[in-house]
């Protein structure tokens, strides 16, 4: 096949709509790359996380070498439930009864997500394992309380910050 002017004219022009649409292909990629990014993002303390179906309650401090974490308070809440059944319906819910300290963070940055009452920590009391710990909402006030009492429950997910 011999190459005429017309020819490679044509050919260099295939060659720059080759060359544009790979770039193109490259910054569309990149942009979904950035999208991905931007809602993998923990948005303000107290705001909606829609990725995490929650509400940002902050980071919290990895305890023991753990890493630290982002704190999604998660939607729903349970009433009147021993410790057992809080724990169960928080896995139910998708997470975990946060701990004390998460409980304290709570406190401190989501106060009104939570009725003035007594909520259950996912924490034994080390020293008598028939009790955990609970926190009131109302003054933010931690005490350790007989596992069979009934109390409220929310749940929490962490998320490790690599």
């Amino acid at each position: 096949m011999q190459i005429t002017p017309q020819s490679a004219s044509l050919l260099e022009a295939a060659n720059r709509i080759i060359r544009e649409y790979r770039a193109c292909d490259l910054t569309i990629g990149a942009i979904e790359d950035a999208e991905e990014a931007i809602a993998a993002m923990p948005p303000k303390i107290g705001a909606d996380w829609p990725a995490q179906n929650g509400i940002y309650a902050g980071i919290a401090r990895g305890q023991d070498g753990a890493p630290d974490y982002h704190l999604v308070l998660l939607p729903g809440e349970a009433e009147s439930v021993n410790w057992a059944a809080a724990k169960e319906w928080a896995a139910s819910a998708g997470g975990e009864l946060p701990t004390r300290s998460e409980q304290a963070l709570l406190f401190a940055n989501l106060k009104d997500h939570f009725k003035g009452a007594w909520y259950w920590s996912g924490e034994e009391y080390v020293s008598a394992p028939e009790y955990a710990w609970s926190q009131t909402f109302s003054f933010g006030y931690q005490s350790s309380g007989h596992k069979v009492n009934e109390l409220r429950a929310r749940a929490v997910r962490r998320l490790a910050i690599q």
